[in-house]
């Protein structure tokens, strides 16, 4: 075979050509493992943001509970004959874990023609030490004998 044929396959082989496909790939030791050790270096990070999205899961859902137990410690409160307390019907208006963490239930007792405001505060458990929490709702309601009866005025978002 002419010199110029040997030098066109080996441009062949080196250029993806396909002389190349058949040519063995010698094997690099020294890449062996390499994409388990990057694996095993980037699993921290993803663990940390998959974590992180659990405590902004649980921060939310406590958050929407504790506005659902003061809006009806609010209600119970604006009674004129309630057949439970405020802070029992907050209570049974959460779900029994987010109930067991409300740390704090008020709702004033309400005067007619004025306004009742209960607040729920609510300890978010951490995923991570460090990382729990607390959120307080607020809800204020009108008490009966004004001239609107009992009605929502709304709820105030709290820290």
């Amino acid at each position: 075979m002419p010199a110029a044929a040997r030098d066109l396959g080996s441009a062949a082989v080196r250029d993806g050509g396909p002389a190349a496909a058949q040519a063995p790939r010698p094997s690099a030791p020294r890449d062996r493992g390499s994409a388990a050790v990057e694996f095993a270096g980037f699993l921290p990070v993803l663990l940390l943001v998959g974590l992180a999205a659990i405590q902004l899961g649980l921060a939310a859902f406590a958050a929407q509970q504790a506005g659902t137990g003061a809006r009806a410690a609010a209600r119970t409160a604006t009674l004129d004959e309630p057949l439970t307390t405020p802070e029992a019907a907050a209570r049974a208006a959460m779900t029994d874990w987010v109930a067991r963490r409300a740390d704090t239930v008020q709702a004033p007792p309400c005067t007619p023609g004025a306004e009742v405001t209960a607040t729920v505060t609510v300890t978010v458990p951490g995923v991570l030490p460090g990382t729990g929490f607390r959120v307080t709702r607020h809800a204020t309601m009108r008490c009966p004998g004004g001239p609107s009866g009992a009605q929502e005025v709304g709820t105030e978002v709290g820290t």
